[in-house]
């Protein structure tokens, strides 16, 4: 009997051990922090020194340690032969909004051609122009055209994704032109990309968003507001409310966390003005993002 004690005393004190081992575990698990494995660039922040020095250029965001890219399609300056000269690889391309007039299905997919040719997995719709915006009605009317490119770019092997504004947000007649875009599209053929600085001016937080549709934004524009700047529902902001990542009003350890949990794929800096060069100032975004813990 008293062997039997022992042993069962053994046992109870082995159980302890590997329960508090695992919580232990558990833990340290919860406390572990994660940090971007790559960071991307949308183009559109060097769009003036690109065109006059393009290798140069792209040889500089390179050096600084980006990884990816976002291009604005430019059919008379195609920049495929420069970005094969460097680590940057083309993960999707913002496109003429024109593409997708029921007109233009033979061009947009000679479009779609190009950019799979060139490893491109995603294309972008990248803004309703003011004129063409048209309060809920002119949503559904985009809706039922997306939908229908959608299709055209899956078959194709791209994933076709709308980029928002500050616009998209408005209230109107008890819902948002945001929210009637993604309910009268198919998330299989329209995909989100959130850019979490307009997401802001127009009143919304970026990550209530990411959760609300988690698993339809592969795609994530990175940049900061200054903390000043009021809602609204146009892009009527002044230059100096583009701020450096890290330098502005945004919770980036928070958005990041809600992005990773959203199974967000890829992450693009952009800054529409900048107070002085645009790669110091993609310089100063990459620094504060690629120590970051989140």
């Amino acid at each position: 009997m008293p062997n039997l004690s022992r042993r069962a005393m053994s046992r109870r004190a082995m159980l302890r051990a590997t329960a508090s081992l695992m919580a232990s575990t558990t833990l340290a698990s919860a406390a572990q922090k994660h940090a971007l494995k790559t960071i991307g660039v949308q183009l559109y922040t060097v769009r003036d020194v690109l065109p006059q020095h393009p290798l140069e250029t792209l040889q500089a965001i390179d050096a600084i340690g980006y990884r990816q890219v976002e291009i604005t399609l430019s059919p008379d300056r195609p920049i495929w032969n420069e970005l094969r000269q460097t680590k940057l690889k083309p993960i999707s391309a913002h496109v003429s909004t024109d593409l997708f007039e029921a007109k233009n299905t033979a061009k947009l997919g000679a479009v779609l051609e190009e950019l799979n040719k060139n490893g491109v997995n995603f294309i972008v719709y990248p803004y309703v122009a003011p004129a063409n915006r048209d309060g809920i009605k002119g949503m559904k009317k985009l809706a039922k055209t997306l939908n229908e490119a959608g299709q055209q770019c899956k078959q194709a092997g791209l994933r076709l994704c709308y980029h928002n504004h500050a616009f998209e947000f408005e209230p109107i007649g008890g819902t948002t032109p945001m929210t009637v875009l993604t309910y009268e599209t198919a998330p299989d053929r329209v995909g989100l990309e959130l850019d979490v600085f307009w997401v802001s001016v127009g009143g919304e937080d970026p990550v209530a968003l990411l959760k609300h549709y988690s698993g339809r934004v592969p795609l994530l524009h990175l940049k900061d507001k200054a903390p000043e700047l009021k809602v609204q529902y146009n892009e009527n902001v002044p230059a100096d409310a583009f701020r450096e990542i890290g330098h502005g009003s945004l919770d980036f350890p928070a958005i990041l966390e809600a992005a990773a949990a959203a199974h967000v794929e890829h992450y693009f800096v952009e800054q529409d003005r900048t107070p002085g060069d645009p790669l110091a100032s993609l310089k100063q975004s990459y620094e504060y993002l690629s120590h970051l813990k989140f």
